[in-house]
């Protein structure tokens, strides 16, 4: 099959594209023939190399995907040969405490396909049984494929572990992200009062389009201070930051007090200047959040079946165009969800041919 790989850690320089063997198929698998590779922060980190990981090599990178089961383990019965899906790319154990309470992104033994496994930047990849769920009718294997884990992630971090409520304010930094366009559709889903954050005019325009209230550019203006102007004085009632050491402060001065900040990453740095004194003066919840539960994931895939949800696809690249399409998105120039064609697209019921 051909794939985008790599053999040693380092810069995007050491991607290749070329021939790989195809995926072993072991009990309880399914083999899926890619359509659509959506990118994530995430596979930088991943080529580049991270902390106590360790992989084999060749390694295929890649979190999301979307495809036609191309073969089944013999213990499989939810899916058929042929059938279009899409990847939930976190895997748990099953049996941990974690796990058994329905909190598997908790996991002991929690892996992300991609990451710890081989991913979806290849024409085939293999995931269990109940890591997918069938391509909704009518969605794109383009969609199907930008979905899963930044819409996962944004609906842990809005819903259950900030418990966003209609009517309140949130404050999402960094729009453009596939987290922080997910997270500005839900919050608006949920009936909230959104502010956004750029230093691009052009992605606060394309907010606002999408329903963002308020897009403050934060090379121009203070942000913190502009959130309090427009909210009296209040501040916001949830921070959305999953960028770090750049927004920390301004994410603990610009919430009310008794207010909630979520995060579920940190691009700009993990070790920004506490604010401890602000945090316990105004009482502040800091809560962190890692992609979902297997039920989570269930809940915000209905939405996205049900036409509510719909993914910012910004530009789409061939696979043999990978290392690109990665400098692109390391740039930070997307608006949404940057997608691998991997073989001829289309929607559920019309599944095109294989690209393997």
């Amino acid at each position: 099959m051909r794939a985008l790989y790599f053999t040693e850690h380092g810069g995007l320089d050491k991607l290749a594209y070329g021939d790989l063997p195809a995926p072993a198929l072991t009990a309880g698998m399914v083999r899926v023939a890619t359509r659509a590779a959506a990118l994530n922060r995430l596979d930088l980190f991943v080529v580049s190399g991270l902390p106590g990981v360790q992989l084999t090599l060749p390694h295929v990178p890649g979190s999301d995907g979307a495809g036609v089961v191309e073969a089944i383990s013999g213990n499989v019965a939810r899916f058929k040969v042929g059938e279009p899906v899409i990847l939930n790319p976190l895997l748990s154990c099953g049996q941990c405490e974690f796990c058994l309470a329905g909190q598997h992104s908790l996991c002991v033994k929690v892996k992300i396909l991609g990451e710890h496994a081989s991913g979806t930047y290849a024409g085939l990849f293999v995931a269990p049984e109940g890591n997918l769920l069938p391509l909704p009718a009518g969605r794109t294997f383009e969609e199907g494929a930008a979905f899963s884990l930044v819409y996962q992630t944004a609906w842990r971090m809005l819903t259950t572990r900030s418990r966003l409520r209609a009517g309140e304010d949130v404050l999402i930094h960094g729009i453009g992200s596939g987290v922080s366009v997910a997270a500005l559709q839900i919050a608006k889903l949920a009936g909230a009062r959104v502010f956004v954050t750029s230093s691009s005019d052009e992605k606060i325009a394309k907010a606002r389009a999408l329903g963002a209230d308020f897009g403050f550019n934060y090379a121009a203006v203070d942000v913190a201070a502009e959130v309090l102007r427009e909210t009296g004085k209040r501040g916001v009632d949830v921070v959305v930051d999953s960028v770090g050491a750049a927004t920390w402060m301004t994410s603990l001065k610009a919430v009310r007090r008794g207010g909630r900040i979520v995060t579920c990453g940190a691009t700009t740095g993990p070790n920004p200047e506490a604010g401890i004194h602000m945090t316990f003066w105004k009482q502040i919840e800091i809560l962190g959040s890692t992609m979902s539960s297997h039920s989570e994931y269930q809940d915000v895939a209905r939405l996205f079946a049900s036409g509510r949800l719909t993914p910012v696809v910004d530009r789409v690249f061939p696979l043999s165009e990978g290392r690109e399409a990665l400098e692109y998105l390391k740039a930070g120039k997307q608006f949404g969800k940057v997608v691998l064609r991997v073989g001829e697209q289309g929607t559920a019921g019309t599944a095109g041919t294989e690209g393997t």
